[in-house]
């Protein structure tokens, strides 16, 4: 195949590109980080930059035998310090409009792009799957309400190119995807913190004790990044991927199996080892929820290898030695 990743210098951009390289198929890749943007053309990969809220950027892209895009470019209130709803619309929703004019000019009917699990907000609930095809209900406050709203617009454009012009669009929803790179840090409503992960994890390879706040049975249903690449190739090599579609492990872990999964991978076995510290009067205002895969299982074949959660870590804890992705921890340094 021959693909177009839209946005490939981002976390789940890096991780796909090298997966459709390791199968075979010719990339071409847009982005504006040039740390990540140059690797990659060492790797042999096609490159532009491409702003995909103007429209007339993308006559640079390449337009013959393409066999799907993939559009991972958005704008995400992790990577922003100040929420202007304009930007979401100029581009999640614009350059989604863009991206789907392009792909109907030039009669190529593939196109794959995420969406956040924060549009079913309202559905979550303790050990209850929620189906791909729930109808979207979400919180209209916080910092991820403009960006839902956004995302939502995309997603109603997608299906609707899908049924005027016979597009086969699909839009991936998911869960927090973990991986080794560069999200140890977020913004939440403006201010940048360390993640809660990047916490748990620093803390378990320094021997220090880790605190869970609030329910320690609180379950979420994460994603490994190396299992999303994969789930993109096969849907883009499927003749059924259509719609939106849950990306996740399909499995809940407990916050307190989270951590002592951590300790067990990163913990130096030679030194002091973490304790857990259980702090139930702590505010923790996350809910339990779990995503039913079937339908991405059923249409392309969609199958997590890395589940439970230790084997997403014991991964995890194997790149970071190897340092294969280490170009992708300095580019944000060098960004930030």
């Amino acid at each position: 195949m021959r693909i177009i990743v839209i946005g490939a210098s981002g976390f789940i951009g890096t991780y796909l590109i090298q997966e459709l390289i390791s199968c075979g198929n010719k990339v071409i890749a847009t982005g504006r980080n040039p740390v990540i943007m140059g690797h990659m053309q060492r790797m042999g990969v096609e490159c532009y930059s491409l702003d995909i809220t103007n429209k007339d950027t993308f006559k640079k892209l390449p337009t013959e035998n393409i066999d799907g895009v993939v559009l991972l470019a958005a704008l995400l209130p992790a990577n922003v310090n100040n929420n202007n709803p304009y930007d979401y619309i100029d581009i999640n929703i614009k350059g989604t409009l863009n991206v789907l004019e392009f792909c109907r000019k030039n009669n190529i009917t593939k196109i794959i792009s995420t969406t956040s699990y924060a549009d079913v907000y309202n559905h979550w609930q303790k050990d209850i799957p929620i189906s791909a095809d729930i109808f979207r209900d979400y919180k209209l406050e916080g910092d991820h309400a403009e960006y839902i709203i956004s995302k939502n617009a995309a997603t109603d454009l997608i299906l609707y190119y899908n049924k005027q012009y016979n597009l086969q669009g699909s839009i991936f929803r998911l869960p927090p995807v973990y991986g080794y790179g560069p999200h140890s840090e977020i913004y939440v409503d403006g201010k940048y913190y360390k993640s809660g992960f990047q916490i748990f994890l620093d803390n378990a390879q320094a021997g220090k004790s880790i605190e869970i706040y609030g329910n320690k049975d609180l379950s979420r249903d994460v994603v490994y990044v190396k299992d999303v690449a994969k789930a993109f190739i096969s849907a883009l090599n499927s003749s059924k991927s259509k719609g939106v579609y849950n990306i996740s492990s399909g499995i809940a872990t407990t916050l307190e199996n989270q951590v002592k999964d951590i300790i067990n991978v990163f913990c130096d076995k030679k030194k002091d080892i973490s304790k857990i510290i259980y702090s139930p009067e702590k505010p923790n205002s996350g809910k339990s929820y779990v995503l039913d895969i079937s339908k991405a299982s059923k249409d392309f074949g969609y199958k997590p290898e890395y589940v439970p959660f230790k084997k997403l870590l014991q991964d995890y804890k194997d790149e970071m030695t190897n340092k294969r992705f280490e170009y992708l921890v300095k580019a944000r340094k060098i960004s930030k």
